[in-house]
């Protein structure tokens, strides 16, 4: 047999080193040669040479008998350790945690899945998006097998305990190597896992569990919904795996613009053209909201810009239970291609001091005197 190496020397640390550092030392080497993740092809060798060092180092009766010695026990080399189910409360699933975080593994090839998520997107007017509509959205994806209940089995009677693991869904290998004896645990290759052996599989999914379906399902929007907001409608994702609930849809909604109205938040706003004469002398005028005409009294002298409030003709959302108001922007249009008389009355007014009393042409009109 060959001559073994120092054990200070395979765990890479000096002879005064700490219980602390020895642990530290035999974690990182662990997770390098451990023969279930590890390439190197002589990773179960030099895994055992670390796993006997640890086990001799981390023993303080042991230590001590190796450094006076040369060998942890008076009654000379004693091999085996711990295995590769750990020593000093190392084992596997540690190693395997400090690659990934967290506790021990619970993860096991049977557990309950979650299916996965879809997505989908609508178009709806300006008006069914302030009123809540109900939409017809056509989805693609994996359902439950209807034959099997999502089993994969042809029946329950199919469904048989792994003989191999024994419904562990894992395998334990012996293995005695020059350093002793070493067990190795890993997945069960019969059953990947599952602790479960289908003997006959179902004949509409082949042992899947699941089916790829189309199918139409109607969805509610509700009022107030605004343009790229999404809704969740839980479950109608693809189906879980091992009994685990199904995934959500999530719909993007797209609104149109509207040809008159603009949006904000829960406010509404319209501009409202006006000719001079009206703006001048004042008028009475229907307005459009989103639940029908209303009147509008315009008083006289209406400047370009003013803003009339018609509260609660906003959108009443279900989104955030709030109802907006509705704005309308008083808009003076400047008449164009006027007729001879129109030209004389505007002429005629032209004469008169129309600036007469008005505090913002007071405060500015020497700045902008006709010239002569």
């Amino acid at each position: 047999m060959a001559n073994k190496r120092d054990y200070y020397e395979v765990l890479g640390v000096s002879k005064d080193a700490s219980q602390e550092d020895i642990k530290r030392a035999y974690r990182k080497l662990a997770k390098q040669y451990h023969p279930d993740v590890s390439t190197d092809p002589n990773a179960t060798e030099k895994f055992a040479e670390i796993q006997v060092a640890y086990d001799c180092l981390s023993d303080p009766a042991k230590k001590e008998n190796y450094d006076r010695f040369g060998t942890e026990d008076m009654n000379g080399f004693q091999g085996g350790g711990s295995g590769f189910g750990g020593a000093d409360g190392f084992g596997f699933e540690d190693i395997f945690s400090s690659f990934f975080g967290g506790g021990r593994r619970t993860q096991t090839a049977n557990a309950k899945k979650q299916g996965r998520d879809i997505y989908q997107e609508v178009t709806i007017t300006f008006e069914e998006a302030a009123f809540g509509t109900r939409q017809k959205v056509k989805l693609n994806k994996l359902d439950e097998c209807t034959q099997c209940g999502g089993t994969g089995a042809h029946s329950h009677s199919d469904i048989v305990t792994c003989p191999r693991c024994g419904g562990t869904g894992r395998t334990v290998v012996d293995q005695q190597t020059l350093f002793g004896r070493f067990r190795t645990e890993t997945t069960c290759p019969d059953c990947k896992g599952t602790g479960k052996k289908i003997k006959k599989v179902c004949e509409k999914c082949a042992g899947a569990g699941r089916t790829r379906v189309s199918k139409e399902i109607n969805v509610n929007i509700p009022a107030g919904i605004d343009d790229e907001q999404t809704l969740r409608v839980s479950g109608e994702g693809e189906a879980g795996l091992n009994g685990g609930p199904s995934g959500d849809l999530l719909i993007k909604v797209n609104v149109k613009k509207h040809e008159v109205f603009e949006r904000d938040g829960n406010d509404i706003y319209v501009e409202l053209p006006l000719t001079f004469s009206q703006a001048a002398l004042g008028t009475t005028l229907e307005v459009k909201t989103l639940s029908g005409a209303v009147v509008l009294k315009v008083p006289a002298g209406t400047q370009h810009g003013t803003k009339f409030k018609l509260s609660g003709k906003g959108i009443a959302s279900k989104v955030n239970n709030r109802t907006g108001h509705q704005y309308v922007i008083a808009k003076i249009i400047t008449p164009t291609n006027l007729s001879s008389k129109q030209k004389d009355l505007f002429n005629d007014l032209a004469k008169t001091d129309e600036t007469k009393g008005n505090k913002i042409f007071d405060k500015i009109k020497n700045f902008f005197k006709p010239k002569k």
